[in-house]
């Protein structure tokens, strides 16, 4: 049996709960041994063992013994800040899915590889044709009768592979230097020269344009789209909101910019089941049009906390402790080539500061506004309250009903006090009802 050390971290629990045998370790043991009777005979081999991923709900039973310094571990990005998706797809069995998309599979690939593919290619299909030409002068007899005068070769002047592959360069590029011509002797050599030219045009128009649309792609338009580098929570016009700040570094706009967020959190639902990295929308102004944006100079998307906000029960002592992260998405259209743009960034709970606002950066000058991006990322501290947006509410309904308790039990002790006076004066009740009774006979009279 495994004895446990406080000081062990998670890891170390794992491979003391799962023990492995090792041939190169230990000895095989027999045949007849029973495999309990082996495993109680393992001990903890220091090589490292990748052992499944349990769960957070497993994770959790597991005994809490460790220090204080290792519970703070780093929350791991769905999305990392400059925009890319922390995620890789293993065990992918369907490669050849891939290959039914070929031309996205090139333009998605690095600049290196792209390069490479796209020289050899065009180097591959020279050879290919450079051979075919040297086969069909080969078999021929060409090559006999290089300095024969009154022999009519396929392809003039072409004496070896060298000049053969020459001349398919020639042929695919349309260069006609006119050295090396086809001659009108070689029907197989015409068929073969409309070949290479319909494959080479098919080659040429496939390999152009899978680098002009990896050149013109819309990703570097991106890098001049920036977020802020912090996320706030402050008050605005009495409602308590998050924050956090874009802009365009270009001249030339963005159409049609529109902004969303997500909120990346792992939960666990009511029947059990653990669903990790669980996405939630994050209300930034659908319903009234505000996330709709005119991306001239640095905007401030706000999202308030009410009921639906995914923050309603977080405060500021309780922030810190959330396992969370905020993913904005800002797409529209480039205007100088009508492409679709697309920028991503995040925000991680450490990244999201409680009670500050952004430095303004738009100031008036003579006869233009100007944008310090200088104070882009900037912050200063105010005046905020440290309860969640629902416990605001609470204490906001509970301040209200003091009055309504005062008026109500004002107007019970007034209704006491008349009742009680009288039942202590029946007979003036009784006199009073006699005079308004003899006036009233008085008047009928």
């Amino acid at each position: 049996p495994t004895t446990f050390h406080p000081e062990w971290d998670f890891h170390d629990l794992q491979r003391a709960s799962f023990s492995f045998s090792f041939s190169f370790l230990f000895p095989k043991p027999p045949a007849n041994v029973l495999e309990g009777d082996s495993m109680d005979q393992d001990v903890e081999s220091p090589v490292a063992i990748h052992q499944p991923k349990l769960p957070k709900q497993a994770r959790d039973d597991l005994p809490r013994h460790v220090s204080r310094d290792r519970t703070k571990r780093k929350i791991q990005r769905y999305v990392r800040k400059d925009g890319k998706c922390n995620v890789h797809h293993g065990n992918v069995r369907e490669t050849y899915r891939y290959l039914t998309d070929i031309f996205t599979t090139l333009v998605d690939l690095k600049w290196r590889f792209n390069l490479l593919i796209f020289v050899m290619v065009y180097t591959v299909t020279w050879l290919f044709f450079g051979m075919i030409w040297w086969l069909i002068a080969y078999i021929r007899g060409d090559m006999d009768h290089i300095e024969d005068p009154s022999w009519t070769p396929c392809v003039t002047n072409l004496n070896g592979f060298v000049s053969a592959f020459l001349f398919s360069i020639e042929t695919e590029t349309t260069i006609g230097y006119g050295y090396r011509v086809i001659t009108d002797k070689c029907p197989e050599g015409i068929v073969l020269l409309l070949i290479q030219s319909v494959l080479g045009s098919i080659v040429n128009a496939f390999m152009v344009g899978c680098m002009f649309v990896k050149i013109s792609q819309p990703k570097k338009r991106a890098e001049t789209l920036v977020f802020s580098t912090h996320a706030v929570i402050s008050m605005r016009d009495g409602k308590l909101c998050l924050m956090f700040r874009v802009g365009d570094l270009r001249n030339s706009h963005i159409v049609e910019a529109s902004i969303r967020a997500k909120l990346i959190k792992s939960k666990q639902t009511s029947e059990g089941e653990f669903i990790p990295l669980n996405q939630t929308d994050i209300n930034v102004g659908y319903y009234t049009g505000d996330d709709r944006l005119f991306l001239v100079s640095p905007l401030i998307i706000s999202h308030e906390i009410n009921q639906q906000s995914p923050f309603w029960e977080i405060s500021k002592a309780q922030l810190p402790k959330e396992e969370l992260e905020i993913v904005v998405i800002l797409e529209g259209m480039v205007e100088a080539t009508g492409m679709t743009c697309q920028a991503r960034s995040s925000y991680i709970t450490s990244e999201i500061l409680w009670g500050y606002r952004f430095t303004p950066v738009l100031t008036l000058e003579d006869g233009f506004y100007e944008v310090d991006y200088n104070s882009f990322h900037e912050t200063y501290e105010t005046s905020t309250p440290s309860l969640s947006a629902k416990e605001l509410a609470e204490l906001a309904s509970r301040a209200e009903l003091p009055l309504s308790w005062s008026v109500s039990s004002k107007l019970n002790q007034h209704a006491e006090l008349e009742t009680e006076e009288e039942e202590k004066n029946p007979e003036q009740q009784t006199a009073r009802n006699g005079d308004v009774a003899n006036l009233e006979n008085e008047s009928k009279v």
